[in-house]
């Protein structure tokens, strides 16, 4: 979330680049003036309450030098001062606690700043394509399958039977189909090891704080697949427990930047989808995903998201599949994001573009949120700054993968995952 510290200073400059995202900036202002007018009734409150504090402790002193004097009387009388105070005391403490809570709720639901760069816009049509495919899109001609016909074709994917064991969104992989995405997990983790990353196998499960830490609450929660029981939230995305490896931690500035790799399935709710863009893999409830995070120096946060967009980019050259890269304009931002890049594969038998990577810099705002911090050269506390990346998702990627490189004879095998893989063609 946006520090206090910064919406006092410039509450007028936050409103205007909230614009960005599509909000009214007389209801942010309105909003941050609430924020700045709750902190100057937090603060007087806490003045009064040390105020207090301090009558307290001397007048307790000259009640202990009263009855050391005999002067029983005059020590009573004081004594009824102090429990007056006390009680005095404790309600401005009860009332800086409900102010405190007051603040909080307020901060988060303010989204993140936008980076400069970001562009205005409403939704994803007013996404900027930063980086298009220079080659001809490839054309399978009217005759070629989408994936979940190639799967049905070669026994690869079973729609029918995930949802009869679960529901709709819930595909089983198998045979072939299975061994590709275990080679695809393999591939993306090796050249995440080779980047530099260190390899973590998190809980899917994460508790209430971590889902907080990372901005899934409030703002997603009706996304997510919630235990109520255990009040535990299965992840959407590994980004959750990577991140909050560093929740409540102050790392060294000489460890930067720390980088995490992992692999783990995701599981989405996805409400209110609907269609033929939801059909096969194009969107499910359950999918696999190897993410990349980052935790930073503030001054190196644009370089490193920079460094993180080449490595996905990688990933998609090696695979052969025609990749586009998106800027994400204000509206389609993420709620905590300050700039997210968007990578999208051409399924060439849908022909249509998929969305299999989303690269974003938050700044400082889940690191506000986790209470992430490090110690600069000069002892100073600072926050850090977050990024995360898909490197990569699967489901699409498989898509992708099947329907770009099917031939009368069966599916193509890409040739960098022939070394994980006892087979080089589907059929």
């Amino acid at each position: 979330m946006i520090t206090l510290n910064r919406i006092i200073s410039d509450p007028d400059l936050i409103a205007k680049a909230l614009t960005k995202r599509g909000l009214d900036e007389n209801k942010v202002k309105e909003k941050l003036f609430s924020l700045i007018d709750l902190d100057k009734k937090r603060k007087e409150t806490q003045i009064k309450s040390e105020e207090l504090k301090s009558k307290v402790k001397l007048l307790s002193s000259e009640i202990g030098n009263l009855y050391k004097s005999g002067k029983a009387d005059e020590a009573n009388k004081l004594k009824t001062e102090v429990a007056e105070s006390k009680t005095k005391m404790q309600s401005f403490d009860e009332e800086n606690k409900k102010i405190k809570a007051q603040i909080e709720e307020l901060l988060l639901t303010i989204p993140n700043i936008p980076h400069d760069s970001v562009p205005a816009g409403k939704n994803e049509e007013d996404n900027e394509i930063v980086k298009d495919w220079e080659k001809k899109l490839p054309d399978m001609g009217n005759d070629a399958l989408p994936h979940w016909d190639l799967a049905k074709k070669y026994n690869i994917i079973d729609f029918e039977l995930g949802a009869f064991i679960t529901g709709s969104g819930f595909p089983l992989f198998r045979g072939k189909g299975s061994k590709l995405k275990r080679a695809l997990i393999n591939f993306f983790l090796d050249e995440a090891e080779k980047a530099g990353y260190e390899e973590v196998r998190p809980p899917l499960m994460v508790n209430e704080d971590s889902a907080r830490g990372t901005g899934q609450l409030p703002d997603k929660e009706g996304q997510m697949y919630y235990m109520e029981k255990d009040n535990l939230y299965l992840i959407p995305t590994a980004e959750v427990p990577l991140t909050n490896m560093f929740r409540d931690k102050i790392v060294s500035v000489k460890d930067f930047p720390i980088k995490i790799t992992g692999y783990t399935p995701c599981f989405r709710r996805e409400a209110g989808s609907y269609g033929s863009d939801v059909k096969g893999l194009n969107r499910v409830h359950q999918f696999d995903k190897v993410e990349i995070v980052q935790i930073s120096h503030p001054d190196k946060s644009y370089q490193l998201l920079d460094e993180m967009v080449q490595h996905v980019e990688n990933l998609l050259k090696k695979l052969e599949l025609p990749y586009r890269i998106l800027r994400l304009c204000g509206g389609d931002l993420g709620f905590t994001s300050a700039l997210t890049y968007d990578f999208e594969v051409y399924s060439a038998a849908q022909k249509k573009w998929l969305e299999v990577s989303s690269v974003s810099n938050f700044e400082s705002f889940q690191a506000n949120r986790l209470k992430l911090r490090f110690k600069d050269e000069d002892g100073k506390t600072r926050l850090a700054h977050t990024l995360n990346g898909s490197a990569l998702a699967l489901a699409r990627i498989v898509a992708a993968l099947l329907e770009n490189n099917q031939t009368p004879e069966g599916i193509l095998i890409p040739e960098v995952l022939k070394r994980y893989l006892n087979f080089e063609i589907i059929n």
